[in-house]
Formats: structure tokens, C-alpha cells, sequence
């Protein structure tokens, strides 16, 4: 590419598939640099396709009003069921055989995950690695399934011992991540720095008390459920990080504990029982066992699965749920809790990931990791819902819009970029008009 007057060419490594997009934290986050990363930019996603034919080949693409040159490096049905295989470990292969017949040229490259590294100190610009969640609790964790460096943690840290110290910058949305990488790498720690996770305002907000109760009648009819049915949301991946079957078990301790205090006398309590029902967005590994679980606990009319959706979909739930739940056993930080509070409903969480150090007493709850434990919170927040108003839930997201941390970071990468450049080349008046927040 000349010179003369060229835009800085940022490409984006991630298994994405940026027409038919799985749910996921890592998906949204490559959505949003795409719909508000600087114009200047000219944007390179390297991903996968459910077309076989398109397999090797750059196209042009457009998401969100964004064009950008799209390669997949190779074909995946369905990227919410895991294979043997896992993708991430396909992929980092297809990505190998193709630079050693190919030339992937850019100003800045980044990557979602260690893996396709080892094949980036051959690429030649700045590099960026970004952490999605807290790694040393996702490889060390004692849950069952998860990824496939549980069986060999010694292999994973050997690996990112060997790879770090090429990025010129390590960004991670979770400050126990970040205070980890720093102690471990001391040599590169100015380099490792904690990045708010985002989401987008345009999509998350809250109806007026009037439009959500309209909404969630009209959501309650087609769900055939009782009028004042209290709704709890969950939406994310059917995977062992989720933790979904305790999801479903923490239900069933919620109509024990609903049960037991409709059978309380009048008079030795001040809350009374309600009518609740759970839903579920997404899709994953663990869907059989979820169902079997909600068979297995007669559950059936209290749970719907609604696979996955897409996210304007998603956000009208948030709008008219009554309280958004999350049973994970790691997290980077739970991009949903900030959704769901960006609509004014309160969040109940383990102790996971970065949601339980900015949630509020007003908007939120933290529990801990029992059945039990967690649908007692459930049921603070579904019966005193005035002690977590709209606006104290939309109040702890505004330093999290999306298009304030998109924009910020990237104008910072962009007038570097700019300042290398000169003036050895000439600039885009573009690129030169373009202020940084």
C-alpha cells in the first residue's frame, strides 16, 4: 500500500463469523471496535465462515455501517457446540498454514487469544493482546469441562511465558487479570493495562414505567404466564464457566423458599410470596444437561429456553425482566450484567469476574456460590424491588459506554500511529482532523 495519504490498517484475529455471529463476550467486543473505532482505520477481521467457498479468500464485508476486508480461515457449522476439536485450536492451524503461503500486511494486529500467537512474531507492526477473562481462575478453576488447558495447566503458562513479551500492549477487562500479568511478567508490566469492558447505548436503556409494564404484559401473554409473574433473566453461553445447571438448581431452591413462605403466617413476616419464572438466552455444550436438570426438578413450567438471539432481541428482555442473574465460576467481567443494568434492571452475581466490584447496593446483589445462597438473593431483589431503582442501576454503567472507551482508546492508538508516520508520509486530512476523547 503507498504511502500517499493511507489509512492505518488494523486487523483483528478471532474466530468470529461476522455474518451468522455466535453469542459471546469476545464477539460483541470485536462488533463494537467495528461500529466505533475511528473511520480512519481501515479494519481486517481474519475469522471463520459457515461457507465452505469462502474459506482463504478476502471479501469485502460491512457490519454495522463498517466496511472492512473480511478473511475466514476456515469453515465452522456452528461455533456454540464445541467439537473434539476445539475451535480455537483449528483455527490458531488454519492461521499457521496460511502465512506460510500468505502475507498478512498491517499497522496494528490484534488478538482475543494466545493461541494464534504463537505464529504472530513474524507479523511486523504493533500487537495487541486482549483478556477476556480471569485466565489463571479459568485454567486453575475446579469446575468440570471448560477449556482444554484445565488438563494441562503447566502447558498453558509455558506457552504464555513464551509469547507475552512480544505485545506492545496487554488489555484486560478484569483487575485481578491485570494484577496477575504484572507480577508474573515484571519485565513487560507497563505494558499490561486494565480496559473497561463496554456496551452499547444506542441498544441498552430503560423504558419509562409505563412502556415496561406494557412490554412485559404483552412479553408475559406470549409466554402464557400469570400477570405479576416476577421474570429472572440469564443470557450467555451453555458452558462450564456459567455454570447453568447450578442456574437451574438455584430455581428450583427458589420455589422451596417461595413455598415455604406462602405456608408462613400473615402476620410473622413483612414480604409475601410471588409467582416467578426464569429464562434463558443462549445455547451451548451443556443445553442436555440443562434440560435434564429442569426435568429432573419438575421445573418444566417454571424455566424457557430461548436459544440463542440476537441482540436487539436480547435487549428487549433486559428492558422488562425483573432482575438479571449470573452463576459463573470465572469471569472477565460479564458483559451482560453491564447490559442488563444499562436497562434498569438490578444484577445478581457470584463473585466472579469485575460485575461484584462496581455493583452497588442499589443495584445488585453479590452471593455466594450455593443454591441456596443464590436464590435467597433472588429473592431480596424480586420482592423489595424499590431498593434497586432504574436509575441506580443505569448510574454505575455510564464510564462503560462502549462508544467512549472504543474511541478513546483507539484515537490513542491512531495519534501514535500519526506521529510515527511523519513525516515520512503523507497523512489523511482525515486522519489529521480526526480529535481523541
Amino acid at each position: 500500500m503507498s504511502n500517499l495519504y493511507r489509512s492505518p490498517v488494523l486487523t483483528i484475529f478471532f474466530q468470529l463469523d461476522p455474518f451468522n455471529p455466535t453469542i459471546g463476550g469476545i464477539q460483541t467486543c470485536i462488533k463494537y471496535i467495528l461500529k466505533y473505532a475511528p473511520v480512519a482505520f481501515h479494519i481486517q477481521l481474519v475469522g471463520i465462515t459457515q461457507e465452505k467457498s469462502a474459506v482463504g479468500r478476502w471479501q469485502t464485508a460491512r457490519l454495522h455501517g463498517r466496511e472492512f476486508a473480511f478473511l475466514p480461515l476456515l469453515q465452522i457449522a456452528d461455533d456454540n457446540i464445541r467439537g473434539v476439536v476445539p475451535t480455537t485450536l483449528r483455527y490458531t492451524l488454519a492461521l499457521r498454514q496460511y502465512l506460510t503461503k500468505n502475507e498478512i500486511s498491517s499497522d496494528f494486529y490484534q488478538f482475543h487469544r494466545i493461541e494464534p500467537t504463537v505464529f504472530a512474531k513474524a507479523l511486523h507492526g504493533t500487537k495487541l493482546l486482549y483478556i477476556h477473562n480471569d485466565i489463571y481462575q479459568e485454567v486453575k478453576g475446579g469446575q468440570k469441562g471448560g477449556i482444554l488447558w484445565k488438563r494441562f495447566p503447566w502447558a498453558y503458562f509455558a506457552l504464555e511465558r513464551r509469547l507475552v513479551s512480544q505485545f506492545d500492549r496487554i488489555l484486560s477487562c478484569n483487575s485481578e487479570s491485570v494484577r496477575l500479568y504484572q507480577q508474573q511478567y515484571p519485565a513487560i508490566a507497563q505494558r499490561v493495562s486494565y480496559l473497561r469492558n463496554t456496551y452499547d447505548s444506542e441498544l441498552f436503556f430503560p423504558l419509562s414505567a409505563q412502556f415496561k409494564a406494557q412490554a412485559k404484559s404483552q412479553l408475559l401473554q406470549r409466554l402464557g404466564l400469570k400477570a405479576h409473574t416476577k421474570l429472572i433473566l440469564f443470557a450467555g453461553r451453555l458452558h462450564p464457566q456459567k455454570q447453568p445447571v447450578l442456574l437451574i438448581q438455584a430455581m428450583a431452591e427458589l420455589q422451596k423458599q417461595l413455598t415455604q413462605l406462602a405456608n408462613t403466617p400473615p402476620e410473622a413476616h413483612l414480604l409475601s410470596p410471588f409467582l416467578s419464572h426464569l429464562l434463558i438466552v443462549g445455547s451451548g455444550e451443556l443445553e442436555g444437561a440443562v434440560r435434564s436438570e429442569i426435568k429432573r426438578l419438575n421445573l418444566d413450567q417454571q424455566v424457557t429456553l430461548l436459544g440463542s438471539l440476537p441482540q436487539h432481541e436480547l435487549a428487549e428482555l433486559y428492558k422488562v425482566c425483573d432482575l438479571f442473574v449470573l452463576t459463573s465460576a470465572y469471569e472477565g467481567l460479564a458483559r451482560g450484567s453491564l447490559e442488563a443494568l444499562a436497562c434498569g434492571t438490578p444484577v445478581v452475581t457470584t463473585q466472579a469476574g469485575e460485575t461484584p466490584n462496581f455493583l452497588t447496593a442499589q443495584s445488585g446483589l453479590v452471593c455466594g456460590r450455593s443454591a441456596v445462597e443464590i436464590a435467597h438473593c433472588w429473592q431480596q431483589v424480586l420482592q423489595q424491588p424499590e431498593r434497586f431503582p432504574a436509575a441506580a442501576c443505569t448510574q454505575v454503567t455510564e464510564p462503560f459506554e462502549a462508544r467512549r472507551v472504543v474511541e478513546a482508546l483507539y484515537g490513542e492508538l491512531l495519534s501514535q500511529w500519526q506521529t510515527q508516520q511523519a513525516p515520512s508520509a503523507q497523512i489523511d486530512p482525515l486522519l489529521t482532523s480526526y480529535q481523541t476523547l
